[in-house]
């Protein structure tokens, strides 16, 4: 069964990086595959080493794009058109008419701010697929209930993660020595680009208490600028400012090093407003250190209602100081729950169970 994934571009974002993951390992999971993309981006080259066949079909004129993706389709035998977003359905859509190519649609993100033409694409595509999947089961829900979808057609299929970039890296103590930390100093962090959906806000506000209660820490703010909200970086940039904090708290922007990061982390703390799944999450549990996330109803799911992390009420830093607290006071079975975690977030959000759920729907639908 041959499956082609359809990509907007070649950036760096969560779904690229979890389609690069998959690709690296799709020859070791007997996942037969290729990639047809419509951008090139700054990825471009880890695709072409993936090992993955990668066709560039820029949409120049949408007929003759129609025309093209479907003779790619045809050319490479495919099963199964896997779109990673509703536009890249909706061409797939035509260019398998009358064809025994199937098209399944994820969807990685929500709704909330899509303009009208887009959600009228939306709920075109919707039904119209052989299937549907979803990073989350509360996602799923959504999505269902707002578009009265057939729920036998929608599926759960979690993000999976490549965790041998995690495992046995070095310069444990790096950013350490480069911030000059004292020994007694706490590294805490987050990763998230300063978007809608991300409330670092709160974070920020939680940081003020640190500081006013007299608790050393350093924090590390990972994630970029975004020139069409500029404003969610800004404001917290001034706010930390105003605060004299910034030479505690540290804006890196976009790194190349986050495994590294994380792993030198005394904890993490993450505030959302909507994520679909939280990759970040799950990559600073796979690091066996304390992580702490607000009670959004995907942190809940993914974290098992607070098992594998400590969970706060959204937007309210004075309850996260107060979890935050009693790990202070306990670091010790902090950890060791931090260490049982990582243990089983490596198996339930592994890159390999990605595929194999993957695979199990293909069939389904094959």
């Amino acid at each position: 069964m041959k499956i082609a994934y359809l990509l907007g571009s070649l950036n760096r974002g969560g779904t690229e990086t979890l389609l690069l993951d998959v690709f690296r390992n799709a020859k070791a999971n007997k996942l037969d595959a290729i990639c047809i993309y419509r951008k090139t981006g700054v990825l471009e080259k880890e695709f072409i080493s993936s090992g993955i066949s990668l066709f560039f079909l820029p949409v120049t004129n949408l007929l003759s794009y129609i025309i093209r993706l479907r003779s790619i389709i045809k050319n490479n035998n495919v099963d199964i058109a896997h779109a990673q977003q509703p536009i890249d359905a909706i061409y797939a859509h035509f260019a398998c008419l009358f064809t025994k190519t199937k098209v399944i649609l994820t969807l990685h993100g929500y709704d909330f701010s899509d303009s009208k033409l887009s959600l009228q694409l939306l709920k075109f595509i919707l039904s119209r697929t052989a299937l549907n999947t979803y990073v989350s089961n509360c996602q799923k829900e959504h999505y269902t209930q707002k578009y009265h979808l057939n729920s036998s057609q929608q599926h759960t299929v979690y993000n999976g993660i490549s965790f041998d970039k995690i495992l046995n890296l070095e310069n444990e103590s790096a950013i350490r020595k480069t911030l000059a930390l004292k020994n007694e100093d706490l590294l805490l962090g987050t990763v998230g680009n300063f978007v809608p959906g991300r409330d670092q806000m709160t974070i920020c506000k939680f940081l003020v208490e640190l500081q006013n209660q007299n608790i050393p820490f350093h924090f590390l703010f990972i994630g970029k600028r975004n020139e069409l909200t500029p404003e969610r970086y800004d404001d917290c940039v001034h706010f930390i400012s105003a605060h004299g904090l910034s030479e505690k708290v540290h804006f890196l922007g976009t790194r190349n090093d986050v495994p590294e990061l994380l792993q030198q982390l005394d904890a993490f703390i993450y505030s959302t407003e909507h994520d679909t799944f939280g990759i970040a999450v799950v990559e600073a549990l796979a690091c066996g250190i304390p992580v702490f996330a607000n009670n959004w109803e995907v942190m809940t799911e993914i974290t098992e209602n607070g098992k594998l992390a400590t969970i706060y009420k959204t937007k309210d830093e004075m309850e996260l100081f107060r979890h935050f607290s009693l790990f202070l006071q306990d670091k010790e079975s902090y950890i060791e729950k931090a260490l049982k975690a990582s243990i089983e977030v490596k198996v339930k959000y592994s890159i390999e169970k990605h595929i194999s759920n993957l695979k199990i729907l293909y069939s389904s639908v094959n």
